[in-house]
């Protein structure tokens, strides 16, 4: 039940017709100061589809045909479903015989990370271990959206079981990012997150253990929010580092992340660590744009976190985020630099701690119970060689990292120091937050960067994620929103502002990067590659 062939980079498409896209991608130009803030897609889609203005199989119909257009070129997906028509079909069934409550995400095409399962698409997390692994049922999260009306449009491409900063770590294909496609597009996440930049779907589903959502969403000029661990169940989502991993949401507006996190999020009997808070409206939080007061944000206390903003980050990021810091100020926000003695430790305990428990996690791919299998004539080379051939040399680089680190001679110098580095951590986040209602920073030290640029420099890339590991390490909501440009040379790439808060207080970060979203002038975060079309 899905369209694809055996390598799964070759996709195939429901038939219909279609123009073919030129290779040649107009550059950005600047835009007016009345460009419209980003509106909410899934609410958007709702309104058309009970007024009838259009039916949920034309709107299904174009986001294929964007999809067939801009898919060589970019590479975000794995698999696409081959029933996509056939759900829409049913959604407008339901329209036109109005003898059925329409679910809130009726109609919504939402693209899927490939580490989290679907009974009806291969899982393979991006690894060639697990090429052609169809999973017997859908994740947690994927059964909420499904009966809340949801269309998985496909799954997304990433770097091998989340290990990665890049997406070119997948055993597949290497994605492109939309606003130049010579550069990455952020990882693990990346499929996610190029798709819904392309608006290639409305909405996608990632998953953040370092960093997977927020820096992806930065690179790719889109919203990415990472919930507090334990809001939404983990049940269904392949494990790399079972105390950092989380689901997030990725949408082209803060509106459109809310209303996904609250579709998804909820106690779940499957996951102990899942919470059983109240799951609170984040819909309430969004106010139209012109019925804001001058000052919206009045009394806000956000603190500018100091070690972000030093050497070692991009001139034109630490400018883009100091401009957002006063845009804050201008909505009546009180923007105070904040230091957090400990940031700087968290990037080795949070390497440390995701590899130790990725050893563990991955054990479990042996070549017997599922999985690549290599035929041999002894147990142990079985296991040896199916996982020499099925792992790429990220994840085994990782495992090994990560089995050092526990063994018994070094447990106490690497794994537990690690782990009060992490205590550190999420006290310094709560001296932080007690004196301010949310900390900015960026998402990531520099714009997109170059396809194969840091490839064969993991150092440089692991430190890449340095603004947003400790976000994990204390387990706290974050919100990444694009609040700017770099321009480099022929072309200009998207910067985002990281937005934290305390934990399960997603909807003070939504309503405040709503308003700031809205009231955020002269920018528009659609990339070249679809501009011209949705200019339309």
């Amino acid at each position: 039940m899905l369209s694809t062939l055996q390598t799964p980079r070759l996709l195939r498409f429901p038939t219909f017709s279609i123009k073919c896209l030129s290779t040649s991608l107009p550059l950005p130009t600047p835009l007016p100061s009345t460009t419209p803030p980003p509106q909410s897609q899934i609410l958007t889609t709702r309104k058309s589809l009970l007024s009838r203005e259009i039916s949920a199989v034309d709107l299904a119909t174009t986001f294929l045909t964007r999809l067939r257009h801009t898919e060589p070129h970019l590479k975000s997906f794995l698999y696409v479903s081959d029933v996509v028509l056939k759900e829409a079909e049913e959604v407008d069934r339901k329209i036109r015989d109005n003898n059925e409550e329409l679910g809130p995400l009726a109609g919504v095409l939402i693209g899927v990370k490939d580490n989290i399962v679907t009974c009806d698409m291969p899982s393979t997390a991006g690894s060639k271990i697990l090429e052609n692994y169809i999973p017997p049922f859908d994740a947690t999260v994927v059964e909420k959206i499904r009966k809340k009306g949801a269309i998985v449009i496909g799954k997304t491409n990433m770097d091998e079981f989340g290990m990665g900063s890049t997406t070119e770590g997948s055993a597949y294909q290497v994605t492109a990012n939309p606003w130049d496609l010579s550069r990455v597009p952020g990882g693990s996440s990346g499929g996610s997150a190029a798709a819904v930049s392309a608006r290639q779907c409305m909405v996608s589903l990632g998953s953040d253990t370092g960093g997977s959502v927020r820096q992806p969403a930065s690179f790719c000029g889109v919203v990415g929010l990472k919930p507090t661990y334990g809001r939404v169940s983990r049940y269904g989502l392949v494990a790399y580092a079972s105390s950092l991993d989380v689901i997030g949401c990725f949408g082209s507006s803060v509106a459109d992340a809310g209303i996904l996190l609250h579709a998804i999020s909820g106690h779940d009997k499957f996951d102990a660590t899942s919470s059983k808070r109240e799951v609170p409206d984040f819909a309430s939080q969004f106010i139209a744009s012109d019925q804001l007061d001058s000052k919206p944000l009045k009394g806000l206390r956000v603190g500018l976190i100091r070690e972000t903003i030093e050497d070692g980050v991009d001139p034109e990021v630490i400018s883009s985020i100091r401009g957002a810091a006063s845009h804050l100020e201008e909505l009546g926000c009180t923007v105070t630099e904040v230091s957090l003695p400990s940031f700087s430790l968290g990037l080795p305990a949070y390497y440390i701690l995701a590899s130790s428990e990725s050893s563990s996690n991955l054990s479990r791919y042996d070549g017997v119970r599922y999985g690549k299998q290599v035929v041999a004539e002894e147990l142990n080379s079985l296991y040896g060689e199916s996982r020499a051939e099925g792992l790429g040399s990220e994840v085994k680089m990782r495992i090994l990292m990560g089995t050092y680190g526990l063994s018994a001679g070094y447990y106490d110098a690497y794994y537990k120091r690690a782990q009060q580095v992490r205590t550190l951590v999420r006290e310094s986040f709560r001296a932080a937050l007690d004196e301010n209602d949310i900390l900015i920073s960026p998402a990531a030290p520099s714009a997109a960067y170059k396809i194969g640029e840091k490839k064969n420099d993991p150092l440089s890339m692991y430190a890449g994620d340095i603004m947003t590991v400790n976000v994990n390490l204390a387990g706290l909501p974050a919100l990444v929103l694009p609040c700017g440009f770099v321009d480099n040379k022929s072309v200009s790439l998207p910067v985002g502002i990281q937005m934290i808060g305390a934990a399960f207080e997603e909807e003070k970060l939504l309503k405040v990067g709503h308003i700031f979203e809205q009231t955020l002038q002269g920018c528009s975060f659609i990339p070249p590659l679809v501009a011209d079309e949705l200019a339309c």
